[in-house]
């Protein structure tokens, strides 16, 4: 039987939505690169869920879940018995996601939702609230997590996991691979958004309330040709584009999307270079035993 879920509601005491454009857009190439980073790093980011105790029969609430990566990892832990809520502001992002539900036979527990996070609100409480690469684009993702945090039960989960984008390297360094670090790193910080969340995590946790988290650090690495890296770092550029050019950090003459990839390429494999994509932090916690819903506005 099918479960009944979680049935979300625009708060009407809820901040006004966050104005700023999401700096890597909503274009279908974005969905699309999505799915290519969460093929890459869902590994690290099962790790972090089985870290932090979600497990059968839980009740999770995935906050900026995009195209479903991480709700449907979650809903792989818990199971049919459980129940899991992602939640995103693309309408496009969640039509994916509800896709991949049908086609991984896991929509019977899964749900998605369009809705901005500051304007979410629903009439469940839930085991465990999570999310990948999510609070870096908050305004103020310490009160935003303090807000989301009043839907999860005492004794609960809370994790997330951030990146770390200033501790991206390539050893020998690369020219170009450089750039790229350069052109993507300034154009999500003067966009106004965080590029060192990961290493905030704690701060972040503290300023919401939150006991200090228990915590773990991984990340991509690769050499060769074969490596996956070259398309990721190209594909995430091409996202970014259109933002690179309203903040005049790069042309797109100047960055030439098209041979990116190939370009990069060359340049490791002519200097036997180890590249490394920024680490994922993650970090995950326990409600406290006395918390009280009613107290988070």
């Amino acid at each position: 039987m099918e479960k009944r879920l979680a049935n979300p509601v625009v708060s009407a005491d809820a901040p006004a939505t966050d104005p700023r454009p999401y700096a890597l857009g909503y274009s279908s190439h974005e969905l699309q690169r999505l799915e290519l980073q969460g093929a890459l790093i869902r590994d690290f980011t099962e790790d972090v869920l089985r870290r932090a105790g979600i497990r059968p029969g839980m009740r999770v609430l995935d906050v900026g879940c995009g195209v479903g990566d991480v709700s449907l990892l979650a809903a792989k832990l818990v199971g049919p018995r459980g129940m899991v809520l992602g939640v995103d502001r693309s309408a496009d992002a969640t039509a994916m996601a509800e896709r991949r539900a049908v086609e991984t036979g896991r929509c019977y527990w899964t749900r998605f939702a369009t809705e901005d996070l500051d304007a979410f609100a629903c009439d469940e409480t839930f085991d465990a609230v999570i999310g990948r690469l999510v609070l870096m684009y908050l305004p103020d993702p310490s009160a935003t997590l303090r807000r989301l945090v009043g839907h999860v039960r005492p004794g609960g989960i809370v994790a997330f996991q951030e990146l770390a984008m200033p501790l991206t390297r390539s050893f020998p360094e690369g020219p170009l691979f450089s750039r790229c670090v350069s052109w993507i790193s300034d154009t999500i910080e003067r966009a106004g958004f965080e590029i060192d969340m990961g290493s905030r995590l704690p701060m972040t946790f503290a300023a919401a309330g939150l006991p200090a988290p228990q915590m773990i650090s991984a990340g991509l690495a690769g050499s060769g040709p074969a490596s996956p890296l070259y398309n990721y770092i190209s594909q995430t550029l091409r996202s970014l584009l259109p933002m690179a050019e309203r903040l005049g950090i790069a042309t797109a003459e100047e960055i030439g999307i098209d041979t990116l990839a190939e370009r990069l390429c060359r340049e490791a494999v002519e200097q036997r270079s180890c590249v490394m994509t920024p680490p994922l932090v993650g970090a995950w916690t326990t409600m406290p035993g006395w918390w009280d819903a009613a107290r988070v506005e």
